[in-house]
């Protein structure tokens, strides 16, 4: 009898080596998965470590200088924060697209000019005027970047040469100030107070929370992190990627304006020579909060943090006495410099994990 050999057994291919299993590394993580530890420290550094910084400096700052933990300084503090920190929300959504706002500083003057020149007609106006104005000049830098494709840094220095113009032309180079009559209900927006914390402190604390929604709850929130992560991935996605782009650089013209409303009200006068350098505080602010230049990453409550964190440390400075406010800049741009290289060595940490 014939014998015959048995039927091969059907083997299952090998599996074929990723290139990281290949090179002796670490599998990459499985989709779905948690992601591996140092990544998230990495995240949340990024996040909440300008937090971390403003409550090492205020805890050791009440420790050495006895009036800074006072309700009165804290009341100091905040209302001269709130202004930056209307700017510094618009700001904070034009970066995360991957753009850049230099005219805030610019359009917070004008829009307090403006403000005390209608205030005169009553409420109403001295906020429509500048809503309107502001506003125009933000929407007219997002169709230049959107639609006409010209580089954010480029549009909003010749607006911000534009407003500051408009500025001088409408006060006569300056000479001419305008006053908000006493006692107005204009005037009550910007010098009142709830339990002694000026409103325009509570009404940079409700802008804060809609953002912070906006940001993180709606779909246009969404939208602005995937423009900034890359538009035109953006764009084959089927999201507005102009749309979207148009619309933060008319809000951050918006909160400029009103912001610089707010400032009029509190000062009872539209002050020409206010937000010199402003939009170098709102970026230093926003930056510092863990808000990435290149964009596609960033946090509402962050930039709150990163304001508060530059109050703070101008406050100290009038503590110490014998320094000047000029030293504010050096410190800040310290601290921007340490935020930075931070930043670059988290997201290359986050990379390898």
């Amino acid at each position: 009898m014939n014998e015959t050999s048995p039927a091969p057994v059907a083997q299952a291919p090998a599996p074929r080596k990723t290139p990281a299993a290949a090179g002796g590394g670490a599998p990459r993580p499985v989709t779905g998965a948690p992601p591996p530890l140092g990544q998230r420290l990495a995240e949340l550094l990024q996040r909440q470590g300008v937090l971390a910084v403003l409550l090492t400096v205020v805890i050791v700052a009440s420790f050495i200088y006895p009036t800074f933990a006072t309700l009165d300084n804290a009341r100091g503090v905040t209302v001269q924060a709130s202004f930056l920190a209307v700017v510094a929300l618009g700001m904070t959504m034009v970066i995360i697209t991957g753009g850049i706002d230099l005219s805030v500083g610019s359009v917070f003057a004008l829009g307090g000019v403006l403000a005390a020149w209608a205030s005169q007609w009553g409420f109403l106006a001295a906020l429509f005027v500048p809503l309107v104005v502001c506003g125009a000049i933000g929407l007219l830098n997002g169709f230049l970047v959107a639609r006409a494709g010209m580089a954010p840094f480029i549009v909003t220095l010749a607006t911000l040469l534009g407003a500051r113009g408009i500025l001088l032309a409408f006060t006569d180079e300056g000479a001419t100030t305008y006053l908000v009559p006493k006692g107005s209900a204009f005037a009550e927006l910007g010098q009142g107070s709830v339990r002694g914390f000026g409103y325009p402190i509570l009404i940079a604390l409700v802008l804060f929370g809609i953002g912070g929604l906006v940001l993180q709850r709606t779909s246009f929130g969404q939208t602005l992190f995937a423009v900034g992560g890359s538009s035109d991935a953006a764009t084959l996605m089927g999201l507005p990627v102009a749309r979207t782009k148009v619309l933060v650089y008319a809000l951050s013209g918006l909160l400029a304006g009103l912001a610089g409303a707010l400032n009029a009200a509190r000062l009872s006068s539209g002050v020409t020579i206010v937000g010199v350098g402003m939009e170098l505080d709102a970026i230093s602010a926003v930056v510092i909060g863990g808000t990435l230049l290149i964009g596609g990453a960033g946090s509402i409550s962050g930039t709150l943090w990163g304001v508060l964190l530059l109050a703070v440390i101008q406050n100290l400075i009038n503590q110490i006495g014998s320094l000047n406010s000029s030293y504010q800049s050096v410190v800040s741009g310290g601290f921007l410099i340490v935020v930075v290289v931070a930043q670059r060595y988290l997201a290359r940490s986050r990379r390898t994990t």
